[in-house]
């Protein structure tokens, strides 16, 4: 089983940068976007052999999530277990026969953590329905979580401890989370390797100067830990100011 997880920052956009061509070339069995700005109606999609769920924000062009799949669902469901946390988009389960896959687009506590008490909130919700997901079956959960979790993860660790994504309390959630029963997959694989980044600013030649985060996870139950097969960061795809990453599991 292949899936993909990415940030598109405006699917309607990314069309436009080589989207399809980079959607058939990662040949995922699910594939997960976050930040499609998009609401219903305004794409005319058509991706052969895949069912294609869609959780837009009630704001326009702001956040939204989408999951595209050639594997028959039982079920799929949208948002958390959490009145507080409907609205803009931000989750989708996927529930297949013997597992879920949940994708989520996390809030940014913007600038000067204006939005940091929100955040905490939501990363609670999150976490309570993982755990009450992971108790009936295995659960991945993929997508921007807008945080760094370790030094790392970013390159320049220093002058952001603090801000937005790479706050104290934001990596605190993180893992809480992964102390609560997952894993972070690439970092199973990869425990070391530095300047792995999925998300670059567009400001001072980021990308050019791989200045990047590792902001975008595929995170799994513990006890499937021995599936992972690979986890990978698509630096070389292009029409985002993330990339795609993915996770192969036996």
């Amino acid at each position: 089983m292949r899936l993909v997880s990415w940030n598109v920052n405006g699917l309607r956009a990314c069309m436009g940068k080589g989207f399809l061509d980079s959607f058939a070339a990662l040949d995922a069995d699910v594939f997960c976007l976050q930040e499609t700005k998009l609401q219903p109606g305004q794409i005319d999609l058509d991706l052969p052999g895949y069912q294609l769920f869609w959780n837009s924000a009630q704001r326009k062009g702001y956040s939204g999530t989408a999951l595209f799949t050639r594997l028959e669902p039982v079920s799929v469901r949208y948002d958390l277990d959490d009145a507080y946390h409907i609205g803009e988009g931000r989750a989708i389960t996927l529930e297949l026969p013997d597992r879920y896959v949940v994708t989520v687009y996390s809030p940014n506590a913007q600038e000067g953590l204006k939005r940091i008490e929100y955040r905490m909130s939501w990363e609670d919700a999150l976490r309570r329905y993982l755990l009450k997901l992971d108790r009936e079956k295995p659960v991945i959960l993929c997508g921007d979580l807008n945080v760094a979790h370790r030094e790392i993860d970013l390159k320049n660790p220093g002058p952001n401890r603090g801000n937005p994504g790479f706050s104290d309390q934001e990596r605190e959630k993180f893992g809480d989370l992964l102390d609560s029963g997952f894993v972070d997959t690439f970092r199973c694989l990869y425990p070391d390797l530095a300047g792995a980044y999925s998300w670059w600013s567009y400001r001072f030649h980021a990308r050019e100067n791989n200045a990047g985060w590792r902001i975008d996870y595929f995170l799994l139950s513990a006890r499937w830990r021995d599936r992972i097969r690979a986890a990978a960061i698509h630096a070389d795809v292009y029409g985002s100011d993330h990339c795609p990453v993915s996770l192969d599991l036996a």
